[in-house]
């Protein structure tokens, strides 16, 4: 196993000014899978999608005209709009198996969380995109798990105010669950955080 690579994260955490929220996934699939050079950005994930459909109420509202790419500048003024952050939950892994399943990384370094959120004064809640993300959040915030589209209320040592924690259904197209049905989970989470 330890011949291995293990691969660093590719992006820094994307924190709009104002961020309320705070989003997590686990590690980016490989770059030969990327549609463009930001968070979520496989074709086939549904994460833009249930953006599109929430905010802009077309799932394709975020794809360039006539094109299955990413419009990425859209993307980034949408989320510094909604005062939403992105970053994942994974800052070192390794790919056991050599493709983007979340059962086949091995977790060498977590992603620093609480430096993180002193970067985003506003941030009151954070909402992991699938189980194994969920399972790291735990695990870092010393929470229990939530049940999928629930939240708990995390109170760790090293935050001087609580914070909701959201499991979300994750967006991976493998997730037996059609994007419309993932969409109402978010809106509602959404809702709950003040941003719609």
């Amino acid at each position: 196993m330890e011949n291995i690579e293990i691969e660093n994260h590719p992006w820094k955490p994307f924190i709009p000014a104002g961020a309320r929220i705070l989003i997590m996934g686990t590690f980016p699939p490989q770059a030969k899978r990327w549609n463009m050079d930001f968070y979520y950005p496989n074709r086939t994930n549904d994460f833009w999608k249930i953006m599109g459909l929430i905010f802009l109420h077309d799932k394709d509202a975020l794809l360039l005209p006539e094109s299955k790419d990413y419009d990425l500048e859209k993307i980034i003024n949408l989320m510094t709009q909604k005062h939403i952050a992105l970053n994942d939950t994974v800052r070192k892994a390794r790919r056991l198996k050599g493709n983007a399943s979340d059962k086949f990384l091995e977790i060498i370094e977590p992603v620093p969380l609480f430096s993180l959120l002193e970067e985003m004064p506003e941030c009151r809640a954070l909402a992991s995109t699938g189980e194994k993300a969920a399972i790291v959040v735990s695990e870092l915030t010393q929470s229990p798990i939530p049940a999928m589209g629930e939240k708990v209320i995390a109170t760790p040592e090293e935050l001087s105010f609580p914070i909701d924690i959201f499991r979300m259904p994750s967006t991976s197209r493998a997730y037996p669950l059609a994007v419309e049905k993932k969409a109402e989970y978010y809106r509602k989470m959404f809702e709950e955080v003040g941003i719609i």
